[in-house]
């Protein structure tokens, strides 16, 4: 069943422009903008959608991960180099393979625009800069405490909601993105999102002013919650995505329910060129690779090697 304006609530437009180019890859910008260990949830909900990106194929080169305090090495973490969001403690989501790429202090919110618009500083390393294009399928993750038109970082300042539009607007002026999808775990998060403008943007916001967005999941042994509500029912949908799944962004839109969520989401579709049911999750959190035989190659095109013979991964150059 399609999502309608009665899920959650829809309240943004569609036009038919349609976009130009193919979509050829994917980038994930995964942000807690939380500091202190009682913020141990807004760490664990962002490693939480890292952890689900990596295993459907997006690799660490083409996510932009920040986190503002290293919750694994607190002195108060009596699991040292581990964080959960289960209390069974079954899934260390910190683990043994994670890139940070901006830690601590470096999380701000002038670094966080400077990632998205393309404009760092000439000596920040290409790993830590988005390198997208006109062909790339953004997703975006932000989870911290927030308000009406705002999101906190590092609990010394603020993201508004028009820079964040004005952001997104450069991007698109620069053909920074193909589509562009953010996902915002925060209280009031509908008001952080409404006033995006940018073409092609979808947004899906855990609660709606006036609103909190609760943690979920305490755990005795370390005494505070492990992840926050609408985080928990998103990663409960993506344990039975695989890679080649073809779960549309409807499908889980359908499964947040104001009874587990304890608020009401919201989506926006801003310029959109295609509804819901027509995007396919793998679209934003999975890889993209053309695969051809050998004997196909152009003079355009860079040829990997892989271990199968005759056959190769092609990216367009």
């Amino acid at each position: 069943m399609p999502v309608d304006a009665s899920i959650g609530g829809i309240n943004g437009s569609r036009t038919t422009k349609v976009s130009t180019s193919r979509h050829e890859n994917n980038w994930a910008v995964l942000v807690s903008t939380s500091r202190f260990w009682l913020n141990y949830r807004h760490i664990v909900n962002t490693m939480s959608i890292y952890h689900v990106v990596k295993r459907l194929g997006i690799p660490d080169s083409n996510i932009i991960l920040m986190i503002p305090d290293d919750m694994a090495c607190n002195a108060r973490n009596p699991l040292p180099a581990q964080l959960f969001n289960n209390e069974s403690h079954l899934l260390d989501v910190y683990g043994q393979d994670v890139e940070v790429d901006y830690r601590g202090y470096e999380v701000t919110v002038s670094n966080f625009l400077q990632v998205m618009t393309g404009r760092a500083h000439y000596n920040v390393p290409r790993s830590k800069r988005l390198l997208s294009d006109a062909s790339s399928n953004v997703l975006v993750y932000l989870s911290g405490h927030g308000g009406d038109e705002f999101i906190k970082f590092n609990d010394v300042e603020e993201l508004l909601a028009q820079d964040l539009a004005d952001a997104l607007a450069q991007m698109a002026e620069k053909g920074r993105y193909r589509e562009l999808l953010m996902i915002v775990e925060t209280c009031e998060a509908a008001t952080l999102v409404q006033r995006i403008s940018a073409p092609n943007v979808i947004t899906v916001a855990s609660s709606q002013k006036g609103q909190q967005s609760l943690s979920f999941k305490s755990d005795p042994e370390l005494g505070l919650s492990l992840i926050d509500r609408f985080t928990y029912q998103t990663l409960a949908f993506f344990e039975n995505i695989e890679y080649n799944s073809t779960a549309t962004l409807a499908d889980l839109l359908q499964t947040y329910r104001c009874v587990a969520c304890a608020s009401h989401f919201s989506y926006r579709m801003t310029n959109a060129t295609r509804r819901p049911c027509d995007v396919k999750l793998t679209d934003f959190f999975g890889s993209v690779a053309n695969v051809q035989i050998a004997s196909d190659r152009g003079p355009q095109v860079r040829w990997f090697l892989l271990s199968v013979p005759q056959v190769f991964v092609c990216y367009n150059a």
